[in-house]
C-alpha cells in the first residue's frame, strides 16, 4: 500500500506531465534542440574541434614525441640564435631553454583543459548554489543573495581575477582556477535565479503548491531541474572565457612558475621577449588558445540558440 506522501506525489507528477506532448504526438525540447544542430555547420565544426582537443588532451603523454621538459637542443641555443631552428625530428623547432615546441604544445593542451574545466565546474557549483536560494527561498534572502551578485558583475571579471590571484603569496595552478571561478560564481548565479523566478508561475508549481507539497520538494524536483538546462549551455560558453583569462593570468606571470609542466598561456607569456626575432614561439600557443575557445563559442552558441525558441534562426 502507498502512503499519502507518495500517492501525492504521484499526483503531482502526473499533473505536470499531462500538459507535455506524448513520443508519438510530438518531441522534446532536447531531441527537437538535436535535430537542429545534426544539420548546422557552426554546431558541428565546433564539436570536431573540442572533441579533437579532448582527444589530445587525454592522450597527450603518449603522443608527444619528446619529454616537454627535457633540453634536447640546449647545445643549438647561441646568443645570436636563442630559439632553435625546425628540423628533423623537432618539426616546429624548440623554445628558449631547447624544449621540443610540438611535445609542450601537445601536453600543454592537458594543463589547459584542467584549469579550464575546474575552474568552470568551482564557477557553475557556485552559482547554482547561490542561484537556488535566491530563486528558491525568495525574499530577503533573494535580495542579499542579489545584491552580492550585483557587486562581484560591477567589478571587471580580469580586473577581479587579476587581484584574487595576486593575494597568494605563490602563485599556481590552483590560484588561476579559484581566481577565475570565482568571477564565474555571478553569471550562473544570476541565470539560474531568473530561470527559476520564471518557473515559480508556471502550472505544475502552482499546481504543486496548491496540493500542499513541502517547499523543498517544490524547489528541487520541480523549479530547479527546468531551470538548470540554460545554466549548462552557458557553462560551455563560459568554458571559452575561462580558458582564455586562465591564459591571460598565466601570461602576466599569475600562473604556476613551473614551467617544466607546460600550459599554453604560461608559454605565450614566456614567448614575448622573443616576439620581434622569433615570433612564432608565441603564435603556436597563441593559435591553440584561439581555436579551442573559438571552438567552445560556437558549441555554445548554437546550443543556446536550438535550446532557446526566441534565438532560432
Amino acid at each position: 500500500m502507498t502512503s499519502p506522501g507518495q500517492r501525492k506525489k504521484d499526483r503531482i507528477d502526473a499533473l505536470a506531465e499531462a500538459g507535455t506532448l506524448s513520443d508519438e504526438e510530438g518531441v522534446s525540447l532536447w531531441r527537437s534542440a538535436w535535430r537542429r544542430l545534426r544539420r548546422d555547420p557552426v554546431f558541428l565544426v565546433g564539436a570536431v574541434i573540442i572533441a579533437l582537443f579532448l582527444v589530445l588532451a587525454l592522450i597527450a603523454p603518449w603522443i608527444a614525441p619528446h619529454d616537454p621538459a627535457a633540453r634536447l637542443l640546449i647545445e643549438q641555443r647561441t646568443p645570436n640564435n636563442p630559439i632553435p631552428e625546425p628540423q628533423p625530428g623537432h618539426p616546429l623547432g624548440a623554445d628558449d631553454a631547447g624544449r621540443d615546441m610540438l611535445s609542450r604544445l601537445i601536453v600543454g593542451s592537458r594543463q589547459t583543459l584542467v584549469v579550464g574545466v575546474m575552474a568552470t565546474l568551482g564557477g557553475l557549483v557556485g552559482g547554482l548554489t547561490l542561484g537556488t536560494l535566491a530563486g528558491g527561498l525568495g525574499g530577503w534572502v533573494d535580495g542579499a543573495v542579489m545584491r552580492v551578485v550585483d557587486v562581484m558583475l560591477s567589478i571587471p571579471s580580469l580586473l577581479m581575477a587579476f587581484s584574487i590571484a595576486a593575494m597568494f603569496a605563490r602563485p599556481s595552478q590552483w590560484t588561476v582556477i579559484l581566481a577565475i571561478a570565482i568571477i564565474q560564481i555571478p553569471i550562473f548565479a544570476r541565470l539560474l535565479r531568473g530561470s527559476m523566478m520564471a518557473q515559480r508561475h508556471s502550472d505544475h508549481v502552482l499546481a504543486a503548491r496548491a496540493l500542499g507539497v513541502r517547499p523543498t520538494a517544490i524547489v528541487f524536483r520541480h523549479m530547479l531541474p527546468n531551470s538548470v538546462g540554460p545554466v549548462i549551455v552557458q557553462g560551455t560558453l563560459v568554458l571559452a572565457v575561462a580558458i582564455i583569462d586562465a591564459a591571460a593570468l598565466s601570461f602576466l606571470g599569475l600562473g604556476s612558475p613551473d614551467d617544466t609542466v607546460p600550459e599554453w598561456g604560461q608559454m605565450l607569456g614566456k614567448a614575448q621577449q622573443y616576439f620581434n626575432t622569433h615570433p612564432e614561439v608565441a603564435v603556436y600557443p597563441a593559435l591553440c588558445i584561439i581555436v579551442v575557445a573559438l571552438g567552445f563559442t560556437l558549441m555554445g552558441e548554437s546550443l543556446r540558440e536550438a535550446l532557446d525558441p526566441k534565438s532560432r534562426r
